[in-house]
Formats: C-alpha cells, structure tokens, sequence
C-alpha cells in the first residue's frame, strides 16, 4: 500500500503536470470503484483543478465549485499518467481523468478490487475519509508521546492506526521500528520517555530519507511502479535476508494479508516472536530464540 512518502511523491508529479489544468472527463471503468452517489460524475465535467492534497493514504483533487475527488489506493492501486497523444497502457483502467493536458489513470493489480473513488460536493464533506491521525513529521515529541499512549496496543499497531497517526502503514513502520531498535509487539503504555523520544526520532527520520530518495528517483519521470518492497530497506520485505546492522536473519511475523518484519537481536533480545499460524502449528517444536533457530533443520526438525 503506498504510504506518506509515496504518496506524497505521487502528488508532487501530479502537481507538476496538472498546475491549474482543466478535467474534461471523468471515465469510470469499473462501477465498483464508484463509492458514492453523489455528487455526479458529470458534475465534474470541464472543471478546473485547483489544488491535490493528500488526507492520510488518500490522494484528493480539489476542483471548481469546491467539488472533490478522493481516490484511495489501497493495496494494489497505482496511477499512471499518459500524455495527451500517447497510446493508453495495455492494462484496463479503473477509471480515467481525462485533463486537457494528459490523462491521470487508476488501475488495480490483482483480481481483488479495493481501490475507490469518492466524490464529493464540499471540502468539508472529505472529513469522513479522514480519520483523524496526526502528521508524524509535524509534530512535537510530546504531542506524538500523547497520541501514542493514548490506548495501549503494541507500537506496530499503533503507528499503522490512521486514527492515531496519518500515512504510516505496514512497511515504513517496520523500518521505523527497526532504525529504533523496538520491538513491534512492545506495548505502547509500557514506554519510557527514552523510548518515545527515539521512536519520534525513527519516525521523521524514515520518513524524510525515504521523500528525499523517492523525489530524487522521480525528479524526471511519472512514479508508475510504486511498490511497499523497495531496494534498500532494511527489513521490510527481507524476510531470511541477513540484517544490515547484525547480519541476523530477518525474521516475520504473518497475520492474513498482513506481514511484520524485524531483527530479533536488534529488536527482541534475540527471542523469536510467535507467528499465528506457525507457531500454533508447530507448538513446542516452534524456535522461542535465534539459538533456537539457528539449531533447527530445513524440515522443522531440531538438530541433535
């Protein structure tokens, strides 16, 4: 799913290309995407865009007569652009803005549909996408140290909750737990003002070497490839791949669509963590340390 930072890149190319352009047509492809009734999709015909925004993990295009796009990626979302006269993708769209200077599309990878279109006649009718998370990058230590004890969750869910903080989600968040040295499963009221201080630090580091990285990458070009795995993170999406810090296998933990990446020994005092269904399935076979692991056969079996 892209999060703060590849959004925010996303916007800034949009921007780029769409100062003050005009929407000729809004082409919905997929009825499905569609997740209002009104305003209308004619509505919005022949408007001027005046400004893109981002609320939370949402990208939203602020038209004449204070109508409003929302789109939300999801997962699998992605936006290409296509200049005026280029020929369209051979993928189908979901839906298309038409501008009179290119055209913005939203397709969806997968067969699993989650992407959606919102439409709206006011800015202030977006308040119900918004969620109410604070921006992490905007923040003082002290206000992040309050939203984040404010209920006691483990801090991997709490820097993914939209409703405590905006535009973090599964990947940078296991970076930024990492780079902190923190467990993901450590309770959030069981923090010390030490612990918190380096959390927020982790935050607005992650998050501003990450932009400065993506906008350096796509300084020239549209970001078409958007991707959670990307190259030169330290855990997420490196499962079995040794730590950067350490050299210790990265290990997982995996929760229906979800996946929480970390260093045992960087993050958990060299205990593995349970993961629901392997754990469960292998009981007390199940590794508790690296020692633990590093002794255990390819089969699950542990060595003599």
């Amino acid at each position: 799913m892209p999060e703060l930072p590849d959004i925010t890149v996303y916007i800034e190319a949009l921007e780029a290309r769409l100062q003050n352009a005009t929407l000729h047509q809004l082409v919905i492809s997929h009825p499905f995407v569609l997740r209002t009734v009104t305003p209308a999709v004619t509505d919005f015909t022949n408007t001027k865009l005046r400004s893109i925004e981002r609320i939370g993990k949402c990208v939203a295009f602020g038209f004449d007569n204070d109508h409003w796009l929302v789109i939300h990626l999801m997962i699998a979302g992605r936006f290409q652009w296509v200049d005026s006269n280029a020929k369209l993708p051979a993928r189908k769209a979901l839906a298309q803005l038409h501008f009179d200077r290119g055209r913005v599309l939203l397709t969806e990878a997968g067969s699993k549909r989650r992407a959606s279109i919102r439409l709206f006649a006011s800015k202030a009718d977006t308040a119900i996408v918004n969620r109410g998370g604070l921006e992490v990058l905007e923040i003082s230590t002290a206000q992040f140290a309050e939203r984040l004890t404010l209920r006691n969750h483990t801090l991997k869910r709490a820097l993914t909750d939209p409703a405590l903080f905006s535009g973090i989600g599964n990947a940078y968040s296991d970076e930024i737990l990492h780079r902190a040295r923190l467990s993901p499963v450590r309770q959030t009221q069981k923090m010390s003002t030490t612990e918190i201080q380096t959390l927020h630090d982790s935050c607005c580091h992650i998050l501003d070497y990450w932009l400065a990285l993506l906008r350096k990458k796509h300084t020239e070009k549209f970001p078409a490839r958007v991707t959670a795995f990307k190259n030169g993170m330290s855990v997420h999406g490196c499962f079995q791949q040794p730590c950067p810090v350490c050299n210790t296998a990265i290990q997982r933990i995996r929760y229906v669509s979800n996946e929480t990446n970390y260093c045992p020994r960087c993050q958990t005092d060299g205990k593995l963590l349970a993961d629901r269904s392997l754990s469960r399935l292998l009981k007390t076979d199940w590794p508790k340390t690296i020692e633990e692991l590093e002794n255990t056969q390819p089969n699950g079996a542990k060595k003599l």
